[in-house]
């Protein structure tokens, strides 16, 4: 497989240059501030069925064969001024340069409140981060991307077998909810490994909403929400393909065709990933980085309906097998207690749609969704089999309350069947086996009402009934103050509400083979959030354009399902917090963009999380007080080369240590930097190579415990305090540098 894909490789690199050039022109369409291609801008020419759209160079081409030269075009994209002339112009000149309009930043978003409003408009803040954003520093999976986002954490938390979540602002991975086109497709049990599943290759954009979320999603979004927004087959692009390889020996292929089938638009996509080479550079026996062969298919359908109804369904299917352990590991010793090895088999299923209902006056969608998630697995001796199921839908329409009114009514019913080989699911008697089965009807309502020009307020209530929990009411309340363009104020408090699934969010109790121990009947955790916004924009002569967006944040939580690892080293005991949470801070994130084309992205987050049991304070793990990360793009148009600078920086952090352990239970400061170049070339095509971890930085202490005894054999040898073999220590990949080779090539 791994020459297989050389030769593709390989392939991919030449076949471009060999192909015969077409009758055709390259037309750039950039920002006229900061000479930032603009990305989806729309083209229609006069007399031309259809039209162009731009790729993610802000590049579209013109066939002189097919067009006439004193036609007239119109060229548009969201939050800036329309521009118009003739065909002869744009030949030309090759670039058009698109005024900002007063509303620049009015890009669509419809995480906040689910319906597509511009993001200056919405009165919840939410981030928005193209694909383009994340190619400055390429990645194979979402789960790595995320890295680049202020105030967001993936974090590793085991070094053998590589699981993670998402952290937003210090709370841990199932505070936040992942959501696919908005439904909750990656959750429960998918969370452990779903995110590295998902390709870059599907994105158009993701939305970060950081805070409340449940009254519009329910459950899971007590933290915050990522939405993955997929892209619509209308206006991918016809043929793109984005291909790396790093001399550590990982390969990663992302590619794409769109076309039409009568009236509708086809994407068929596919992601492969290959990483198959033992590393030990810490020396410990213990693979650092986890072997995976992946290769995820992905088809989305977008038909063409009367008055521009919308109708869409996707599929996705994903296989990956993946292990980590002890150097000499192979798979005849799977689930034998000879040499260690933690082995997962995983298949997954995703179906999802959208349909826009046949109602002449009133906008009415329903959404639908299924996956299935099977889990074949063994740490060291352990097994673990699990699988997941989730239906999901929901109906939402307009409510007509008036002018200054704009309400928006829903119905929601999510079904999960979970059944594993753990006593999650035994019977009482411990006799037969009894899934678990859990229905969650719901309803919610949200009104934003416009007060005056300068004032908006947006109320929401979500009622939920949980099979198993019973009544749960989850209220909301937005306030959006806006003196102009440039002055954005918001305020918004929430609660939330989750019910944890123990063995599918904490998955140190199968690593390391910890016995769980649940101390009591756990009941739903609660939450109420509060956020402070401030958006603020200069347009300085000589500058381009300043960005700042800062944002003060609270969470109270109470019921806090907390897993005790330190009182006994062989148990993890689970109950509720017998105190409350906290967690808050600020965030911070510049914008600069210049005139020269030098663009620089920087934020920051200070945050305070804890938890306070028995008048005692202890802090959350994996929660560093400061961290911040950075993007600097400078091009150089005249050679057609972009280089990108991007890097992230942590405080210490508190880690999970035992009593008496000799690791230090705070990580040091430490910072990882990465460089790109990106060559653009004719045809859509470009080259770019870079450095990752450019320092080389890895952590240093024995991130594995008792890693010669994985199996717990020799527990009374040389060791009066009773450790236990435990990989949870992590606060940073094992990884050095990674030298980066790849190939984007984009046909319109």
């Amino acid at each position: 497989m791994k020459k297989t894909l050389i030769i593709i490789l390989k392939f991919a690199f030449l076949f471009p240059f060999l192909a015969q050039a077409q009758d055709a022109q390259s037309i750039f369409v950039q920002d006229a501030i900061t000479r930032e291609p603009i990305v989806g801008a729309t083209i229609t020419v006069e007399n031309i069925l259809g039209g162009f759209q731009t790729d993610t160079l802000g590049q579209f081409s013109l066939r002189e064969k097919n067009i006439h030269q004193q036609s007239s075009c119109t060229i548009r994209a969201l939050g800036y001024n329309t521009w118009m002339g003739a065909i002869a112009t744009l030949s030309i000149s090759k670039i058009v340069l698109l005024q900002p309009s007063e509303n620049v930043f009015g890009t669509v978003v419809i995480s906040a409140t689910m319906k597509e409003v511009s993001k200056d408009a919405s009165p919840i803040p939410v981030e928005i981060y193209t694909p383009r954003f994340f190619q400055k520093n390429a990645s194979p999976t979402i789960f790595e991307a995320l890295t680049m986002v202020n105030g967001v954490r993936p974090q590793l938390n085991c070094n053998v077998c590589n699981t993670g979540d998402i952290h937003i602002n210090g709370m841990e991975g199932p505070y936040t909810m992942i959501t696919i086109d908005g439904m909750p497709i990656v959750s429960g049990l998918s969370t452990v490994y779903g995110l590295s599943g998902i390709p870059n290759g599907l994105v158009e954009r993701i939305e970060v909403v950081k805070g409340p979320a449940s009254t519009l999603y329910g459950s899971e979004a007590v933290g915050g929400m990522i939405n993955i927004i997929t892209k619509n087959a209308f206006t991918a692009p016809r043929v793109s393909l984005d291909i790396f390889g790093t001399q550590l020996g990982a390969y990663n292929l992302d590619g794409a065709i769109a076309t039409r089938v009568g009236k509708a638009h086809t994407l068929l996509g596919i992601n492969y990933y290959n990483f198959n080479r033992r590393l030990d550079i810490n020396e410990d026996n213990f693979t650092d980085i986890t072997l995976q062969n992946r290769v995820s298919v992905f088809n989305k359908w977008n038909f063409s309906r009367k008055e521009n109804r919308l109708a869409t369904l996707a599929a996705r299917f994903v296989h990956e097998n993946r292990w980590g352990g002890e150097l000499q590991w192979q798979p005849r010793w799977r689930g034998t207690d000879s040499i260690y090895g933690e082995s997962i088999y995983t298949n997954r299923v995703e179906i999802l749609g959208k349909y826009q209902l046949p109602f002449k006056y009133r906008r009415v969608m329903f959404d639908l969704s299924w996956n299935l998630h099977d889990q074949n697995s063994y740490y060291g001796v352990t097994p673990y089999f699990g699988k997941q199921q989730v239906a999901f839908g929901q109906l939402t329409t307009d409510l007509p309350l008036g002018k200054r009114h704009d309400a928006l009514l829903g119905t929601a019913l999510r079904f999960t069947h979970y059944d594993d080989n753990t006593p999650a699911t035994a019977a009482p008697d411990g006799a037969r086996n009894m899934p678990s089965r859990i229905w969650l009807p719901g309803i919610f309502l949200q009104d934003e009402m416009e007060i005056n020009t300068r004032n908006r307020l947006l109320f929401g209530l979500r009622y939920d009934y949980n099979s198993i929990h019973g009544n749960i009411l989850t209220p909301r309340i937005s306030w959006k103050w806006t003196k102009d363009a440039q002055h954005i104020l918001r305020l918004t408090t929430g609660s939330g509400y989750r019910v944890a699934n123990i063995f599918t969010e904490d998955h140190a109790s199968l690593t390391g083979a910890r016995e769980v121990v649940i101390a009591e009947n756990l009941l739903p955790e609660r939450s109420w959030n509060a956020n402070l916004n401030y958006n603020r924009k200069f347009f300085p002569k000589k500058a381009g354009f300043i960005g700042l967006d800062g944002s003060l944040f609270f969470t109270y939580f109470s019921n806090q399902i907390v897993p005790d690892y330190a009182t006994d080293p062989n148990k993890i005991i689970f109950s509720n917090l017998d105190g409350y949470g906290i967690s808050s801070g600020l965030s911070l994130n510049l914008d600069f963009n210049f005139l020269n084309g030098l663009k620089i992205i920087a934020g920051a987050t200070a945050m305070d999380v804890y938890r306070i049991e028995n008048n005692i304070r202890l802090p959350q793990l994996f929660a560093p007080p400061i961290s911040g990360t950075w993007t600097i793009t400078y091009p150089f148009t005249p050679w057609g080369l972009t280089f990108d600078y991007t890097g992230t920086f942590n405080s210490p952090m508190h880690l999970p240590v035992l009593p008496n352990d000799p690791r230090p239970e705070l990580s040091p400061w430490f910072s990882i930097h990465n460089l790109q170049t990106t060559k653009k070339l004719k045809h859509g095509i470009e080259l770019y190579a870079g450095v990752k971890n450019l320092f080389g930085f890895y952590p240093r202490e024995e991130v594995i415990l008792r890693a010669f005894d994985p199996f717990d054999k020799q527990i009374g040898v040389n060791n009066p305090h009773n450790f236990t073999f435990d990989p949870t220590y992590n606060y940073a990949p094992i990884q050095r540098q990674q030298v980066l080779l790849g190939m984007r090539w984009t046909m319109r």
